[in-house]
């Protein structure tokens, strides 16, 4: 097999993070269904094990833990590798959110945003990284976000991730580029999970307020999760350097390019009472 060629993920093994709910079950339910033997990655057991009932095939597995602890990351990778002797892909979906703009929120309520989206990437990646090496095909899959693309007001923290682990993916693909792992980066828009609705908020903001923020972008998401399942399977046996799932994520990756400066002009009246958290309700 060339270092370009398509995946054959039959028989080999997918890690999958944030597996146990949204987009990240959505990719095991599909990879399954292509033959790969699934390590299913959160911090929530009861959804891993009813994401993994309900998996076609055997050969599948749950690792609970905390992709933020350097040592739980690494005492589960060798218990992955211990079970699946020929990981072939790793797709990072796990993530949150926080809104709240820079004078509501603390130094600690930024920091916990980037060790979950940022760091917890970048653990697991370096941690599995010898075991995808030691496949004469592989491929790495970082979910970034169409806000790793244009950052809004009132997302500070999730922007600033997003974009760190845009630079991470596109760094570490050059890096490989001699190996037989090669990396991608998906770009989704406006995806229908629970992201927004129970990610958090700052302590700061008024809960009411938080909420009306949340519903409101939440309504503008228009992409089902298995469709941004399927394009992210797909993008991973294609070993796709770059994939936006969404209409708004092809416009705003357009939009970014031709004015980098001044793109917030265009996105500020469509996303304006999803950044407020300020505006008191009623």
């Amino acid at each position: 097999m060339t270092r370009r060629a398509h995946l054959d993920v039959r028989g080999r093994t997918a890690v999958i993070t944030g597996a146990a709910s949204g987009m990240g079950a959505e990719v095991a339910r599909r990879m399954a269904a292509r033959g790969a033997h699934v390590a299913l990655v959160d911090r929530n057991a009861e959804g891993l094990e009813s994401v993994a009932r309900d998996l076609r095939g055997r050969g599948h597995s749950t690792h609970t833990v905390d992709l933020t602890s350097d040592d739980a990351v690494i005492a589960m990778v060798d218990e992955i590798t211990s079970h699946h002797p020929r990981v072939q892909s790793l797709v990072t979906c796990a993530g949150s959110s926080m809104l709240g703009g820079v004078d509501q929120l603390t130094m600690a309520e930024m920091r916990w945003l980037m060790d979950v989206n940022l760091w917890g990437t970048v653990n697991i990646t370096q941690a599995l990284l010898p075991a995808l090496l030691r496949e004469p095909a592989a491929h790495i899959t970082h979910l970034v976000s169409i806000y790793g693309l244009a950052a809004p007001a009132g997302r500070i923290p999730y922007a600033m991730s997003k974009y760190a682990v845009r630079g991470f993916t596109e760094a570490l693909r050059h890096e490989l580029e001699q190996t037989s792992v090669t990396v991608g980066a998906i770009y989704p828009a406006g995806v229908k999970t629970g992201i927004i609705l129970h990610g958090r908020y700052a302590a700061a903001v008024d809960p009411a307020v938080a909420a009306r923020a949340a519903a409101a972008q939440a309504a503008m998401y228009r992409t089902e999760p298995g469709d941004a399942g399927e394009k992210i399977v797909e993008a991973t046996i294609r070993r796709r350097a770059r994939t936006m799932i969404g209409r708004e994520a092809r416009l705003v990756d357009v939009l970014s390019r031709l004015a980098p400066s001044h793109y917030w002009a265009v996105m500020r009246r469509p996303l304006k009472e999803a950044v407020d958290t300020t505006t008191p309700v009623g």
